[in-house]
Formats: C-alpha cells, sequence, structure tokens
C-alpha cells in the first residue's frame, strides 16, 4: 500500500513538472511567435495614428457601394440567412383556406392509364372534366399551371370544350402563358405589349401600342384572352424566395397567374399590388390540396379516407402537375423541389390572405451598414472606447438580430440584417483590435515594443498623473469628466511616445477602483539621469499642450496634478531581485507622495534619486517660464 502511494505521488509529480514545463515552453514560444507580427504591426500604427480609423471607414463605405452596384454580396448572404430564419422559426402561419390546390399527381395519372386512357399528356377532355367539377363545385377562379400551346390533334372535342368554359367563364378561368426570349420580339407573331392578355399601365400617360412582345398564349381565343404568365425568376444563387407578380415591359406590365387570380378574387385592378411578393413559406404546414382523380370521380382514389377533403365553394384553385418526371420543381427556402402550382398557390395565398412577408427596401441593410461602420469608426477615432462599449456593441447587435427572428415568427417582418451586422462586427472587430496594438505599445507590452534593456535603461524617470475636480462637480459630472480625460490621455499616449503607462491592478467597479481610476503613472527609461530627465519633461510639456488644446471643446472642470521622481534602474553588478525590489519602493514612493503641482507649473522633477539609491527629497523649482 506504501509503495503504491508513492508511487502514484512520484507519478503526480512528474505529470506536474511536465506541465509546467509544457506551459512555459508554450508560453513563451507562442509570445515569440506573437512579436514577430505584433511588433511590425504597432510600428506600423505608430506611423498611421488615428488615421487608420477613417481609413478603414473609407474602404468599408467603399465596398459597400461597389457591392451595392455590383454583386450584392452582403443581400446574397442575408438571402442565406432568411432560409435558415424561416426554417427555425418555432411556428408558421396557418393556411388561410382560401386557396386549394389540385395536384395531378402519380396516383391520377396511374389511375386513367388503367383505365385505357394512357398516361400524361391528359386529353383535353380530361382537363374539362377537371375544370367542370371545379366549377360545379362553386369555385371562385381558377388558374392552370399548364400549357395548352397548340391544339391536340387527337382530341378537337374536347379542345372546344375548354375554350366553351373559357368563354363562359367570363374571366374565372385563366390560363396559362409564357413570355418567349426578348430576341424574337422582332419576329412575325409577336405583338403590342398594349393588346397583350391582361396589361396594363404602369405609368400615367402610358405610350399605346407599347413595344412589340412575343409569347407562348394557349391556342383558343378566349383561353389567350384569359390567360397569364407563369414564369418566375430565381435569385443569383438558383433559390426562388420572391415571386415576381408582373413582367414590366415599357411603360406596360404583363400579370402573372397569381396576380391575375388574386386581382380577380379581390375585385381590385391589378396595378394595386406589388411588382414581387415574398410568400410566407412554410416548411412544416402546406395549403389545402386534393388529388385531381379525386375531384374528377367525386370520391376518394388517391387520398387516405382519414385525409380531410378541403371545401372548394368560393375558394381560389390553381391545378398543375406534381408527378414524378413531370413535376415544374424550383428550390425554395423550405423545399429544395417544390412544384411550381405549389409557388404560384403560395403567392395567391400570400395576396389574399395578407400574410406576405415583409422586408425593408433593399438599400435598408447597406445604410444601416454604412451607418454602424461610421459610428464605430467615429468612437474609436475620438480615442479608444472604454471596454463597456464591447458589451453595448454585442447586446445592440443580438437585440436587432433577436427583433429580427420575433418579426418573422411572429409578424412576418423580416429586417434582412444579419450580414450587415456581421459586415459592421468585422470592422468593429478590426477598430479593436488595433486599438489594442496602440494600447499595447502605450503599457509597455514586449509583444509591441522592445524588452527592457538593463544596460541601456539603467535610470528611470516617473510621473504620477491625477486629475483632481473643481470644487462643487456633482458626481455624476465628475464620473463623465474623468472617462473624458482618460480617453484624451490614451490619445495623447496611442499618437506615439516614449512613455510606458503603468495600468491598474485593481478589480474593475472595486471601491477601490473608484479610487485609482483618475490615477495613472507614466514611465520612462534612458542610460542617464540627464537623457531621460530631459525626455520625461519634454514629453510632460506634449501631453499639457494636448490636454490644453481641447479645453474649448470641453472644459477641464479640474486640473491634472503631477508628482514625479528619478531613479537609478538598475545599479551595477545588480541582481534582477534586487532590482525588481528597487523599482517597486520607487512606485511605492510616488504614489504616496504628497508633493505634486499642476501639470501646467511642471518642468522639473520633485525628488531625484542619487545613484547609491539615497534620495535627495528637495523640490526642485519651477522654471521661470511657468
Amino acid at each position: 500500500m506504501g509503495k503504491g502511494k508513492q508511487w502514484r505521488e512520484r507519478l503526480a509529480s512528474r505529470l506536474e513538472a511536465g506541465f509546467a514545463w509544457l506551459g512555459y515552453t508554450f508560453v513563451n514560444r507562442w509570445g515569440a511567435f506573437e512579436r514577430g507580427y505584433r511588433r511590425p504591426f504597432a510600428r506600423a500604427a505608430l506611423r498611421l495614428r488615428f488615421a487608420f480609423y477613417p481609413l478603414l471607414v473609407l474602404v468599408a463605405l467603399g465596398w459597400l457601394a461597389w457591392d451595392w452596384h455590383h454583386e450584392r454580396n452582403l443581400a446574397a448572404a442575408e438571402n442565406a440567412i432568411f432560409d435558415q430564419a424561416i426554417k427555425l422559426r418555432p411556428w408558421e402561419p396557418e393556411p388561410s383556406g382560401r386557396v386549394v390546390v389540385v395536384e395531378i399527381d402519380d396516383c391520377s395519372i396511374e389511375y386513367y392509364r388503367r383505365r385505357g386512357e394512357g398516361g400524361w399528356p391528359w386529353s383535353r377532355q380530361r382537363h374539362a372534366d377537371l375544370l367542370d367539377a371545379l366549377d360545379r363545385a362553386g369555385a371562385r377562379a381558377v388558374g392552370f399551371d399548364i400549357l395548352f400551346v397548340e391544339p391536340s390533334a387527337r382530341d378537337p372535342i374536347g379542345d372546344a370544350t375548354l375554350e366553351a368554359m373559357a368563354a363562359g367563364g367570363q374571366g374565372r378561368f385563366l390560363f396559362g402563358a409564357s413570355r418567349v426570349h426578348a430576341d424574337f420580339d422582332a419576329a412575325p407573331g409577336a405583338i403590342p405589349v398594349a393588346q397583350a392578355p391582361g396589361a396594363f399601365a404602369t405609368t400615367a400617360p402610358a405610350a399605346r401600342p407599347g413595344p412589340r412582345i412575343a409569347l407562348l398564349l394557349p391556342y383558343g381565343e378566349a383561353m389567350a384572352r384569359n390567360s397569364a404568365l407563369l414564369d418566375v425568376a430565381r435569385d443569383t444563387d438558383g433559390v426562388l424566395r420572391d415571386i415576381p407578380l408582373r413582367k414590366p415591359v415599357g411603360d406596360w406590365a404583363l400579370p402573372s397567374l397569381a396576380l391575375r387570380l388574386a386581382a380577380h378574387a379581390e375585385g381590385r385592378p391589378l396595378a394595386a399590388y406589388p411588382p414581387v411578393v415574398r410568400a410566407n413559406w412554410r416548411a412544416h404546414t402546406r395549403l389545402p390540396g386534393i388529388s385531381a382523380a379525386d375531384l374528377i370521380e367525386g370520391r376518394r382514389i388517391c387520398r387516405a379516407a382519414a385525409e380531410p377533403v378541403p371545401a372548394l365553394a368560393d375558394r381560389v384553385v390553381l391545378v398543375g402537375y406534381n408527378a414524378s418526371g413531370l413535376n415544374d420543381a424550383k428550390p425554395t427556402p423550405v423545399d429544395p423541389l417544390m412544384p411550381g402550382v405549389e409557388i404560384h398557390a403560395e403567392a395567391v395565398e400570400a395576396l389574399l390572405a395578407h400574410n406576405a412577408i415583409w422586408m425593408p427596401p433593399a438599400g435598408f441593410k447597406y445604410l444601416l451598414a454604412a451607418l454602424l461602420v461610421l459610428v464605430s469608426g467615429l468612437t474609436f477615432w475620438r480615442g479608444e472606447p472604454a471596454w463597456e462599449i464591447d458589451q453595448v456593441f454585442v447586446a445592440g447587435n443580438l437585440t436587432l438580430v433577436a427583433v429580427a427572428f420575433v418579426g418573422l415568427t411572429a409578424f412576418g417582418v423580416f429586417f434582412d440584417i444579419f450580414a450587415a451586422l456581421g459586415f459592421v462586427s468585422l470592422c468593429f472587430g478590426l477598430c479593436r483590435v488595433y486599438a489594442a496594438t496602440q494600447r499595447g505599445r502605450a503599457v509597455g507590452n514586449d509583444d509591441y515594443r522592445p524588452q527592457f534593456d538593463p544596460d541601456r535603461d539603467r535610470w528611470l524617470a516617473l510621473a504620477r498623473l491625477r486629475f483632481v475636480p473643481d470644487p462643487g462637480l456633482d458626481p455624476r459630472a465628475l464620473g463623465r469628466r474623468i472617462r473624458e480625460y482618460r480617453r484624451r490621455l490614451r490619445g495623447w499616449l496611442y499618437r506615439g511616445t516614449e512613455a510606458t503607462a503603468l495600468e491598474g491592478v485593481v478589480e474593475y467597479k472595486s471601491w477601490l477602483w473608484e479610487s485609482l481610476v483618475d490615477v495613472t503613472v507614466l514611465m520612462w527609461g534612458g542610460p542617464d539621469r540627464a537623457t531621460v530627465a530631459a525626455t520625461a519633461q519634454r514629453e510632460l510639456r506634449a501631453l499639457r499642450e494636448h490636454l490644453a488644446g481641447h479645453d474649448e471643446v470641453l472644459p477641464d472642470d479640474g486640473s491634472v496634478r503631477v508628482a514625479s521622481l528619478i531613479s537609478v534602474a538598475v545599479a551595477q553588478d545588480e541582481p534582477i531581485a534586487q532590482t525588481r525590489a528597487r523599482v517597486c519602493s520607487v512606485l511605492g514612493r510616488l504614489l504616496a507622495s504628497s508633493d505634486e503641482r499642476a501639470l501646467s507649473a511642471h518642468d522639473a522633477f520633485a525628488a531625484d534619486e542619487r545613484a547609491d539609491g539615497s534620495t535627495d527629497a528637495t523640490p526642485a523649482a519651477p522654471s521661470p517660464s511657468d
């Protein structure tokens, strides 16, 4: 038992030693790696100073402007985020029931094939039977997502029946048409746009008869007159999100099938609807539907007995096929293979139920990104902001994201700002990294500036700065004033000085922090007393001029007091432990010193330590110039 315990202790000891060596080695190697890129970055920051922030803003704004006029990558990123957001929302709107889809599915085609009528395409009479069943069921309007371009050589009676029903429907029955490529607009058969089925003016007055346009129309005169476009355009990534409702041609526009159906159902003019609509795409619920065979035969053939049959009276019905091999499928945010008839039906549902997803204008995300980039650049250009700004920035972004997600889920309103916020976060992060580089050099971080060299920095000059408010300044005003003073002081340090600022070692927002928040210690190193004193005096004068240069913008409401001394940093043949003790002792005397004067009256140090370590506490007289 004793040997086992000793063995475990030896193993634990070796593991501890190994981890200690590994940690020490990693930190040193990693520090050397960081110095390899941080020091050049710090030298570049010393040259750029605060010009980096306006340059970053100009580059960011330039990219936003270029992207808006060219690729629109920001908008494409927003579309990809929309696809995910709409599938992740916890609930989605239920169908209104005003739109029904009649599906020519595999079951319906197989049913009539077994009856000896052949497979697809169906005879025109079968389509006429389908339309007749819808008419008898009391459908308010019917739209065919099917092209009947040429008469059927095998079924002239069916052709005549469809044409007669179109003529007697008085606009209730609409048939599909298609826009031919613009290269054919000058070919024979093209018609003036003002004479196209359903064409309506988009400007007043509209030029008549307008440019010529080539269309694929149904074969019958009444069917052609009661036709509408089936064409839909996808986004650049191939996904259909916004469904076009019109095809503009000059001063005119041709309506889509969904637009003509909705306008007929609501009795509104075609021009009263928007050019495009973003349907409230549903991933878990579908619009009511019925198989074509069930409708024609008047009994359940393709649907299960437990499946409800949708009401057709006073409904808008779209007829189309979704059978395998015939499906005019298109990718949508919720379905990579959504049948075309369902897409048209979703557009009609969005118009009739008034549940289309509302989105701000396309340029909103670009303007928001530009504004936030400007604010971020201005904030850092004024001086490194407090770390609370990061929390405010993150909280603000999360709030905007939450508002966008809740708006999409509960109200059908989607603020497409996710990618814009990501772009702004990138710019904000670059600002913070650059400010961290400026700060790292100002506080003497070895990653950003050369390390302390005992052979070179044998003397130290230290100055304690303390902001003393004017009597009667209330606590809130005092807090704001100290924050502004520290911002100005950081701005001076970040512009490039030889001073090193000693940061506080007290936890932020503790009672001791409140006592030391207005105290800053600056330190200079040099090979001899005269050099280090001259350097410190020169930079303190520069600091005085820097702070005084802002008084007209923001009054001081107080004064900056200075206590200072010069000390030997490293004595001859002194071990490092004694050097550390000496520096701590000097720093302690400086912090405890009660001999201070206004920065505006300071030109010499208040105490000098001789090379042997003794101190001459006699204050040096200020120069006659002050």
